[in-house]
């Protein structure tokens, strides 16, 4: 071969591997920047958004519900709002959005509707995920609830929660997931209780960009006296269209008189 025939040929293997480079190395990027929401499920991602990125968490929540000869549905739009101030620490703000409710017994239908209590939070990507050692991702999260919504829905103070979320990386792409913490809340005489938070869940992958999951968990674990235990069975799939936008959709059963019976949930995650 001619030397300039070498030259000019190790020239374009150069190019052509730096642009293949750049490419695997955008595509890289990419993935790891795409978002992880909380939503759907009560186990929440024991991730952060990152240093000066926000995730808009939203949708909309139907449940119905029968008892004590009462039937009940209520639509609703959660929403979770989150931003990074650093990389392992983000602030939430946290709310169910617009409700409407209605209500059927034997003396009729009534209506009601008006906004949910809002609560405001911090939470720390304390340690990340190591799947050869099995060592979980987790993260704290504290939250204050405030009593700030309309009169029919509103909360009795400032009800504060904390939360540990642990989250394993298991083989061929599965998940695993727990989340414990703790609640105080007050009760319509005033006097307050400390409640519990416990759920567990498991993910896996049913195509590329598609994931599945079940979970079990209850959001409120107290005394008959104080609200009794809301424990719900659940299973949903998302679909991670790009990086940044995430739609997901679904459906729990409660396994106890304090919970409503069918919850049905479709949402949006947008990140910034």
């Amino acid at each position: 071969m001619k030397p300039e025939l070498f030259r000019g040929s190790a020239a374009a293997l150069l190019i052509a591997s730096a642009s293949m480079s750049a490419s695997m190395s955008a595509r890289a990027a990419d993935e790891a920047e795409a978002i992880e929401p909380d939503q759907p499920g009560i186990v929440e991602s024991s991730s952060t958004v990152g240093q000066g990125r926000a995730l808009l968490e939203t949708g909309l929540g139907y449940q119905r519900d029968k008892s004590g000869g009462v039937r009940s549905r209520l639509w609703s739009t959660p929403t979770l709002l989150r931003f990074g101030f650093a990389q392992d620490w983000e602030f939430r703000i946290e709310t169910d959005g617009y409700q409407r409710l209605r209500a059927t017994d034997a003396d009729g239908t009534a209506r009601v509707s008006g906004w949910a209590d809002t609560a405001l939070g911090v939470k720390w990507h304390w340690q990340d995920s190591d799947g050869e050692h099995g060592k979980p991702g987790l993260a704290w999260l504290l939250h204050m609830d405030m009593d700030s919504g309309s009169a029919a829905f509103r909360g009795q103070g400032v009800r504060p929660s904390l939360r540990l979320t642990a989250e394993w990386d298991l083989p061929h792409d599965w998940s695993a997931g727990l989340i414990g913490g703790l609640y105080r809340d007050r009760r319509d005489d005033g006097g307050h209780f400390v409640g519990g938070i416990l759920g567990a869940s498991l993910g896996w992958p049913i195509a590329e960009r598609w994931k599945g999951y079940v979970e079990v968990a209850g959001d409120q674990l107290a005394s008959s006296r104080n609200g009794g235990r809301s424990i719900s069975a659940g299973t949903g799939v998302t679909w991670l269209v790009d990086r940044r936008l995430q739609l997901d959709a679904s459906l729990n059963r409660g396994l106890t008189k304090q919970t409503p019976d069918w919850v049905l949930g479709l949402g949006v995650s947008i990140g910034f």
